[in-house]
């Protein structure tokens, strides 16, 4: 049995071994103003390093020798043993996910970075690469919690038991996970056929909204006013939907206006232009003002179509826009407003509204 002079050794190992990662931790703080991986690396792993610096003293002080030949003794070795084990198993899957994850985000952040025509291909490699680091982490913590359940002498010989019916176990597994496993397999192909990426701009359920996280069950999409709408990933799979930035960032915004016959649709085409290249938010590439429709109730439909760098500057030129074409038809020309004609006997004979109602 360990005696009390034993315990100064323990924890003199313990800070001892924190100190040891503390300096290591400010080295790499300091190399991280030049060297991403560093940052990244004391960003994810300062926590996992103490823990596991940690661990390690306490298996160097409990170590073989450290308690007696009685029975007693010998129980409490094995236990503590077991359980510095586990422990060891359990801080070095943290540290190596934790370390996974900071490798990749130095790809990610340079990703983050790229835009233009380019950033369409980033943002297929970024949902990529965040659904591959998922599935690794997952099959690292299978991996441990399997290591921790065979450090158990009585996992060990049920093994041989389980193994025997390991076929009927996975037919019932695999019945039984169906859904999960189906809507894992509906985010690799999402992920994989550039269907849905990261920051993509989709319309789901009458509902305009950026992806902001993909993984293997589930997606979320952060809508216009802030508001969280999440999916799961088969939705995407099994229902159509809108994508407006599949095959690129920039985006076409539309505006239709309803107006009287006497409209003058060259000069109102002349101030628009005018308008749009006085707006930061037009990418000075397409615009348009077209008559497109006659509508039943007497109306003239005009449509004015521009492009913007993205979904968002779209919609916001959009709005100006349309305030611009009501502002100006209203102050320029009032009898283009909307109006709405009657026919009556006296107007089909050709007289005077005021004469004809002077005269009844």
């Amino acid at each position: 049995m360990q005696s009390p002079a034993d315990w100064p050794i323990l924890v003199i190992s313990v800070i001892g071994s924190i100190v040891l990662v503390e300096v290591l931790r400010r080295t790499l703080n300091r190399a991280g103003r030049k060297w991403a991986l560093a940052r990244h690396l004391v960003e994810h792993c300062t926590w996992p390093g103490f823990t596991m610096a940690a661990v390690l003293a306490f298996n160097l002080v409990f170590g073989p020798g450290m308690f007696g030949d009685s029975p007693t003794e010998r129980g409490i070795a094995g236990s503590v043993e077991r359980a510095l084990g586990l422990a060891t198993i359990a801080a070095v899957t943290w540290l190596i996910v934790q370390a996974t994850f900071a490798l990749t985000d130095i790809v990610l952040e340079r990703l983050v970075q790229i835009e233009g025509e380019r950033n369409r291909r980033a943002r297929r490699i970024m949902t990529q690469i965040a659904l591959v680091r998922r599935i690794a982490a997952a099959v690292i913590i299978v991996i441990a919690l399997g290591a921790m359940l065979f450090s158990f002498p009585q996992v060990r010989a049920l093994g041989a038991g389980l193994l025997a019916s390991a076929g009927i176990a996975g037919a019932i597994v695999g019945i039984a996970a169906q859904p999960t496993i189906g809507n894992a397999l509906a985010g690799l192909q999402l992920a994989f056929s550039d269907a849905l990426r990261l920051d993509d701009v989709v319309v789901v359920e009458k509902e305009w909204g950026r992806v902001e996280e993909l993984t293997l069950t589930y997606v979320v999409l952060r809508l216009w006013d802030e508001r969280r709408l999440v999916l799961p990933v088969s939705y995407f799979t099994q229902n159509p939907f809108e994508n407006w930035t599949r095959h690129g960032s920039r985006v076409l915004a539309v505006v239709f206006l309803r107006v009287d016959w006497s409209v003058p649709v060259k000069v109102l085409r002349e101030a628009l232009y005018e308008y749009l290249q006085g707006n930061p938010l037009w990418d000075q590439k397409d615009w348009t003002l077209q008559v497109t429709d006659v509508l039943p109730n007497g109306l003239v439909e005009l449509r004015a179509l521009m492009s913007a760098a993205d979904s968002a500057s779209a919609w916001d030129l959009k709005c100006d826009v349309r305030e611009f074409l009501v502002d100006y038809v209203r102050d320029n020309h009032p009898e283009a407003l909307p109006r709405f004609r009657v026919e009556t006997p006296e107007t089909r004979a050709g007289l005077p509204l005021d004469r004809g109602f002077a005269a009844t």
